[in-house]
């Protein structure tokens, strides 16, 4: 096709989706004019980088078409830091545009007049074999940009190809090379692994290829981890593998995947040996840690750590309808957050699946969902009391202060308790008991309140209380 005199080629992934029948998430133009030829041709338009890009705003309201990057031909050379070219070099060609490219499904130009292909590298017969393949030499593509080792898993995670034998070799012999990757660009690529249709085989061939060892060694750990045989027909690894797997069958939250995939995160750190026994005490906390700061290395939204770290920490809720209470629901409801709640479910779900037993949502689970649905409209924070700290300090005439916060936090124990008790003659009354306890129990209190409650940790308060005289 021909625009203002120049060549224009649309080119890459866009081509590459639109012959696979699927929405292209973005489009690629390539052309032999300069970018200042470009601008020239398209005023609305914007030119940020070293590398010839020009940006066309189209106005269209599709997110794909806002921005449409249009590219001069052009070669590269020398890459010095394993990601980017020292020195971009122009071209008259359209041959040396697809050169540079990393796979040859990526390297596919279409006429846009003719509808004519240009497939220089054979990328039309591995469309058809479902293979990922380097252009050219896969070691020197991988030199250039190491990134493109892990690109090539996420592509077959969500196109479920097969990474062609020669390919594959070179990322395993090139791993180390990732080393040379920010964080920040590696979290990329994990997350859309973590959102393809198959985010399991993707990880699983990431291990196998040695890139999790260079990028996410904290997962690479829990491979050949074994847990308890009556429970688990799985290692660690493969368990999480098939957690994160029912995930994304179900089409579940970012979070709850992240979630299921790191939930057991820290069994390798925890594992012990007690009467004959594997155990793996409190690896849910630990595993919440694990999971932030993996996720803060790879630059996740704050909000997304915030929530994945709290699904973790919640994920081994005491369950048994036969011995839970509402109470106890609603104390878990009050951890997790209302909002949050159906996703903790989601992730145990996940979890239960991961051991190999048939059932994904047992009789125990579904009443326990019940239970959920009977408690979720109770009163369950401390927003939500008949008496706020206002109300306190005007009624005992206190100063602002910690004792406040802890005093609240005593009276939503009592409420989640007994939603009944959400009444302001009983939160005044029992108000007036707690201040007079000294600053010390008084905040014993109010952080033993504050916790995560299991049954057990219910009545370990229970017994602070008592022994403090606190009714």
């Amino acid at each position: 096709m021909k625009a203002g005199g120049f060549e224009v080629f649309v080119v890459g992934g866009c081509v590459r989706d639109i012959l696979l029948g699927n929405k292209p998430k973005d489009w690629d133009i390539a052309t032999n004019a300069t970018p200042e030829k470009i601008q020239g041709l398209f005023p609305d338009s914007f030119y940020e980088n070293t590398f010839g890009t020009v940006g066309v705003k189209s106005g269209s309201d599709d997110p794909a078409l806002k921005v449409v990057e249009i590219t001069p031909y052009r070669k590269e050379a020398g890459y010095s830091d394993k990601r980017h070219p020292d020195s971009v070099i122009f071209s008259h060609k359209l041959d040396d545009d697809l050169g540079r490219r990393d796979f040859t499904i990526n390297a596919l130009a279409v006429d846009p007049d003719k509808g004519q292909i240009t497939d220089n590298y054979s990328g039309l017969s591995d469309l058809e074999k479902r293979l990922i393949r380097a252009v050219g030499s896969p070691d020197k593509r991988f030199g250039e940009d190491a990134l493109r080792m892990l690109r090539a898993v996420r592509f077959a995670a969500e196109l479920d190809f097969v990474i062609e034998k020669e390919t594959a070799e070179s990322i395993s012999k090139n791993a180390g090379l990732i080393g040379h990757i920010s964080n920040e660009r590696i979290g990329e690529e994990f997350k859309k692994i973590i959102q393809s249709k198959n985010p399991a085989m993707g990880l699983a061939l990431a291990q196998k290829l040695h890139i999790l060892s260079h990028t996410l060694p904290e997962l690479e750990e829990m491979v050949g981890v074994s847990q308890n045989k009556e429970a688990h027909k799985y290692d660690v690894w493969e368990h999480s593998l098939r957690a994160l797997q029912h995930a994304a069958d179900k089409n579940f939250s970012l979070e709850v995947r992240l979630a299921a995939l790191f939930h057991d995160s820290a069994k390798p750190a925890t594992k012990r040996q007690e009467d004959g026994k594997t155990t793996f005490y409190g690896h849910e906390v630990v595993g919440a840690k694990v999971a932030r700061e993996t996720l803060r290395k790879l630059a996740f939204p704050k909000e997304v750590i915030e929530k994945v770290e709290k699904l973790i920490r919640c994920h081994m809720f005491f369950s048994d309808t036969e011995q839970i209470t509402p109470s106890a629901v609603r104390r878990l409801i009050n951890k997790v957050s209302k909002e949050n709640i159906w996703e903790l479910v989601n992730l145990r779900i996940c979890d239960r699946v991961g051991t190999g037993r048939p059932k994904e949502e047992p009789y125990r689970l579904r009443k326990f969902q019940s239970m959920i649905e009977e408690v979720i409209r109770d009163p369950i924070s401390v927003s939500m009391l008949k008496i706020d700290g206002n109300d306190i300090i005007k009624e005992f005439h206190v100063e602002p202060g910690p004792r406040i916060g802890y005093v609240l936090s005593a009276l939503l124990e009592e409420v989640l308790e007994d939603p009944t008790r959400n009444n302001k003659k009983f939160l005044v009354k029992h108000t007036a008991e707690l201040l007079k306890l000294p600053d010390g129990e008084l905040k014993g209190i109010g952080e033993a309140a504050r916790e995560v409650k299991t049954e057990v940790e219910k009545a370990e308060i229970t017994k602070i209380r008592r022994k403090r005289g606190v009714k």
